[in-house]
């Protein structure tokens, strides 16, 4: 009976030399837990600034305590941007909806049900009207074809015209004191916005690089084409990420009802430019494909820092605004060069042949069977033709 055996690859092989190559990667700074230890750094050094110039104030327990609470809005809609953005799309349209959805839950009508059943209506109505503007988004993306800038740019547009149609240009008051005591409340000292933020940052994480769906995402925004051949349908995924946004900002619009006992349409201005800057200061690619939750969240917090350590020293909001500007500029530049200096090919080793051929083979051609490596097709090795 004959025995079947495998030989081993030779020492020498490309295949070697492409595992040796693979072996190295970008070190463990390089990647995620380095990016993240520089914005910890960098946080770090916001913090000693502040309690430099502004000694007793900045270190106080409740000026911390207001950075939490303001980076708490912000941050839970930057969280469903993250996955939208690592997607490979954007959503212009978050502040907009957080307007809305602020809007529609405080109504006459949604606050009399309310009374009559429970203000946890107020929650469900506002989480509702998110999810459904941006289910919107995301069909209109996926199945219309239109790009995200635009789509988004039109909900922008479309959702804050009806949430000052809805409440004619008012701002509407939030009566239920039992929403706004639970809300607007503590546990052990910590106050519940905080609280919250940080439950949706824990389901974000784990939803990221604990299941399916998260790796689904980064699929879709490294390469679609690719993720579709894999198998993946990838303009359900795609409308799923824009449903994931809305159900963020509605949870945002009833944060932000709690924080200021009213639903207005005004609510949110400016709002996805400060998620969208804060993704991308925690190192989510703009082109998609790369993105951490941790990064997104230590993003939010030197963002709030940076204009607490303002609003401390009495300095402008012109100079906030100009030093936001100048961080998202160097945060894409840096962006810009990590993803160059990731995708620049690496060189061959010398006398390294195609994977699977003997050392020394020379490119183009396989060895001949019992001849000396290198050796093409044809030629005996000097040898003449028997």
């Amino acid at each position: 009976m004959s025995e079947t055996t495998t030989a081993a690859p030779p020492s020498g092989s490309a295949a070697d030399a492409g595992d040796g190559a693979r072996a190295k990667g970008p070190g463990l700074l390089g990647g995620p837990l380095g990016r993240n230890l520089g914005l910890v750094v960098a946080l770090l050094v916001l913090c000693i600034v502040g309690a430099i110039t502004a000694p007793g104030r900045f270190v106080d327990v409740d000026n911390v305590l207001t950075i939490l609470r303001l980076a708490a809005v912000v941050g839970v809609v930057s969280v469903g941007m993250t996955f939208v953005i690592i997607g490979g799309g954007i959503d212009l349209s978050v502040g907009a909806l957080v307007a809305l959805s602020s809007v529609w839950a405080t109504t006459l009508a949604t606050q009399a049900m309310a009374q009559d059943f429970h203000w946890i209506v107020m929650v469900f109505t506002a989480i509702a009207v998110g999810a459904g503007a941006g289910l919107i988004n995301g069909i209109v993306i996926a199945y219309g074809r239109l790009v995200a800038f635009i789509a988004t740019l039109a909900m922008l547009a479309a959702a804050r015209g009806l949430a000052e149609i809805i409440a004619n240009r008012r701002t509407q008051i939030v009566q239920d004191r039992g929403f706004i005591e639970f809300f607007g409340g503590d546990v052990l000292g910590i106050p519940t916005l905080v609280i919250i933020f940080a439950l949706v940052a824990a389901a974000g994480w784990v939803l990221l690089n604990r299941t399916t769906f998260g790796r689904r995402t980064f699929a879709v925004g490294g390469n679609a084409e690719a993720a579709r051949l894999a198998g993946i349908r990838v303009q359900r995924h795609t409308v799923w990420l824009y449903v994931l946004s809305g159900v963020t900002c509605g949870i945002a619009a009833v944060m932000l009802m709690a924080r200021t006992t009213t639903g207005s349409s005004t609510h949110g201005t400016l709002l996805e430019l400060d998620a969208i800057a804060a993704v991308v200061i925690g190192g989510t690619l703009l082109v998609g494909g790369r993105g951490t939750i941790v990064g997104t969240v230590l993003g939010v917090l030197i963002f709030t820092t940076l204009g607490n350590v303002f609003t401390l020293n009495n300095l402008s909001s012109s100079a906030q605004a100009v030093a936001r500007g100048v961080i998202i500029v160097l945060a894409v530049l840096l962006q810009q060069r990590l993803a160059a200096g990731g995708a620049r090919p690496r060189k061959k080793a010398r006398g390294a042949a195609t994977s699977g051929s003997p050392a020394g083979a020379l490119p183009g051609g396989s060895a001949t069977p019992g001849g000396p490596a290198g050796a093409r097709p044809g030629d005996s090795g000097g040898r003449p033709p028997t």
